[in-house]
């Protein structure tokens, strides 16, 4: 698919380079080592690094930003440990998840349905803290009425909460990736 005059943004590149996360986009000279040991890549083909990378150096921020791409990354950091030039690529990812988000051209409800956040049935929530306690980034939080609470922008989808909790009060809706791998081997 070509790309047309009206799709190019000359300014996104400097727009991401401004969000915290972004300043190192330049620092990266296409090396592929990113790419390489992503293993999103490895699971999604189309899911490049260095062609989102090149994407938003092109200018291309309507087709990056809405793009389910941006969902896919599952900050592992397996870029950033293996990267010659400190480029971050996983805080550019979460910088472009923070635009997307800004721009309203998703919200929270659009990451809930479509299965990359966690949320809890209040109702069912028992304030165990097990939620807390096994989430490896840390994101389950008990609000003031001491109910676990998940916030969707931060939520990564890994399910860990979902199946440690013993009132099953944790919800995560199936993926469209997770849909589409089912119907293929139907």
């Amino acid at each position: 698919m070509g790309i047309t005059n009206k799709e190019i943004n000359a300014a996104f590149s400097a727009e991401v380079t401004e969000i915290p996360g972004g300043e190192y986009l330049n620092r990266c000279f296409s090396c592929g080592a990113c790419s390489g040991i992503c293993p999103v890549s490895q699971a999604i083909p189309d899911f490049d690094p260095r062609k989102i990378i090149h994407m938003i150096r092109m200018g291309l921020k309507d087709r990056v930003l809405n793009s389910d791409m941006l969902w896919y990354c599952s900050q592992c950091k397996s870029c950033v440990f293996v990267c010659p030039q400190d480029v971050r690529f996983a805080d550019i990812m979460a910088a472009l998840r923070k635009m997307a988000m800004d721009e309203g051209i998703i919200t929270s409800q659009d990451l809930l349905d479509k299965g990359k956040a966690a949320w809890v049935e209040r109702d069912l929530c028992v304030s165990c803290l097990t939620c807390v306690r096994v989430c490896p980034w840390q994101i389950p939080r008990i609000d003031n009425m001491g109910v676990a609470f998940i916030d969707p922008e931060q939520c990564r989808a890994c399910g860990i909460c979902v199946a440690e909790c013993p009132a099953q009060a944790i919800k995560l809706n199936e993926s469209e990736d997770e849909q589409l791998i089912a119907a293929c081997g139907a």
